[in-house]
């Protein structure tokens, strides 16, 4: 009984650290996705393709996972709650369209940067 009441006590910090690790994790790839058309917009096609690169491993990290997180799962141990934002820091309305935002913006982005690459290669 009392590890029961040890682990009910503890759940609340867990899910915090879940919850800032996603948080940041979110504001890394947000990050990265925003950096590829800024990047190609400079010139630097390397960081542009680097940036999609590594964003491209995340989505096929999600693709496994059935387009969910892995953080998810583990923040969902941790507590009832089931609103768009219980695993992350931000706003319910930016949780629930999230993917859509930021897919759109990371095929935009990786568009630009392709136009941006070819006309400096004229």
């Amino acid at each position: 009984m009392a590890s029961r009441d040890r682990l009910c006590a503890v759940k609340p910090a867990i899910l915090l650290v879940v919850k800032l690790a996603h948080t940041f994790v979110w504001a890394l790839f947000a990050g990265l996705i925003v950096a590829i058309p800024l990047a190609s917009f400079y010139g630097r096609h390397a960081v542009a393709a680097w940036s999609a690169a590594v964003v491209a491993v995340e989505v096929l990290v999600l693709a496994v996972n059935g387009f969910r997180c892995p953080l998810t799962a583990v923040a969902a141990r941790y507590t009832e709650d089931r609103r768009d934002n219980f695993d992350i820091y931000l706003p319910q309305w930016l949780a629930r369209h999230n993917k859509v935002i930021f897919g759109t913006l990371y095929l935009a982005g990786i568009a630009f940067a392709l136009a941006r690459w070819a006309l400096a290669a004229e």
